[in-house]
């Protein structure tokens, strides 16, 4: 009896085993759900339905987009300590994750708690007023922040995100304060800025769509080199100031996704990038498509969760 036992519990463990692998071979057998952690209508909600219909095409599967806005961008992640590692709920995962649980109490951890797959763009942090502002160049703006401690409001997709952190870094580093509104996206901000509820805003790249229509100037943005697309823009840095932020956004799962799963939605990641119709998203809205695989993603995570925490206690985050 005892050997039969042991017989019938070896033989379970071997038929599960192979129907993980089977499915794992399979996969995907059914639509996928990819979270975007904003509102739609920001340059993350398009290119994640620009990208949602590319892998569509190539895993023979819908990608379902799956808003959810709020908590700067972490939504996403804390989902993932609840989704199954069978690769049918993804997220969109931004640098913020790595910022947040050094700030507040969190229920999730950015390292234990997500499998990273692949980046696919970089964002530009742009420093934005309206067309009618008296601030013409990001000088004017310092200048009257020194003259006028806290009257300068701006708006961001929210608390903690790394548009938060472009303002507070230029604050630190000039000696000036500047007060910070958050909203749910990138989407909200601008529309807070276009109808005069702030009076500056620190949106990604979906801002040049006011810009084009002549609603909005962009004073200057937060890389280390300029974006073409932001015709004449100069950076904080070339400006003299000690800002560079940089914002890779990429995708992640749950913990524990399988090696197979993550191998194959990382090269179908890597082909939609060379997607036409992903390639002219990303140019619509200005960005930058960046790739790094799923180890170096993974590395990338864990270093930059590493060097967040003295970032934020130089800027008294």
């Amino acid at each position: 009896m005892k050997f039969s036992a042991a017989l019938a519990i070896f033989v379970l463990a071997v038929s599960q085993s192979l129907s993980v692998a089977a499915a794992q071979d399979n996969y995907p057998e059914k639509p996928i759900t990819l979270i975007v952690p904003y509102g739609a209508g920001g340059t993350t909600d398009v290119m994640a339905r620009a990208l949602g219909t590319s892998l569509s095409k190539q895993l023979k599967q819908p990608v379902i987009i799956e808003n959810k806005p709020g908590v700067g961008g972490s939504m996403g992640v804390a989902a993932m300590q609840t989704a199954k590692p069978d690769g049918y709920t993804l997220t969109m995962t931004p640098v913020g994750i790595f910022r947040q649980p050094h700030l507040q109490p969190v229920s999730w951890d950015p390292i234990r708690d997500v499998t990273y797959i692949a980046t696919i763009l970089t964002y530009d942090f742009a420093v934005a007023v309206k067309a009618d502002s008296p601030f013409k160049t990001a000088k004017d703006l310092v200048d009257y922040a020194k003259q006028h401690p806290g009257e300068i409001d701006y708006g961001t997709p929210g608390r903690y995100t790394g548009n938060q952190v472009v303002l507070a870094m230029l604050g630190k580093r000039e000696g000036v304060e500047f007060t910070h509104i958050p909203y749910k996206g990138d989407a909200d901000a601008t529309a807070a800025l276009v109808g005069g509820h702030v009076r500056a805003a620190v949106v990604t790249n979906s801002i040049l769509a006011q810009v084009k229509s002549g609603n909005v100037r962009v004073l200057a943005t937060a890389d280390e080199a300029r974006n073409p697309e932001f015709e004449g823009v100069p950076t904080l840095k070339e400006l003299g100031y000690d800002v560079v932020v940089k914002s890779p956004l990429g995708i992640g799962g749950p913990a524990n996704l399988p090696a197979p799963i993550v191998e194959k939605l990382d090269k179908a990641i890597k082909a939609a990038l060379e997607d036409n119709e992903v390639k002219t998203a990303a140019k619509n809205f200005g960005v930058r498509t960046y790739y790094l695989d799923h180890d170096a993603y993974a590395a990338f995570a864990k270093n930059e969760y590493e060097t967040q925490k003295p970032l934020i206690t130089d800027l008294g985050l």
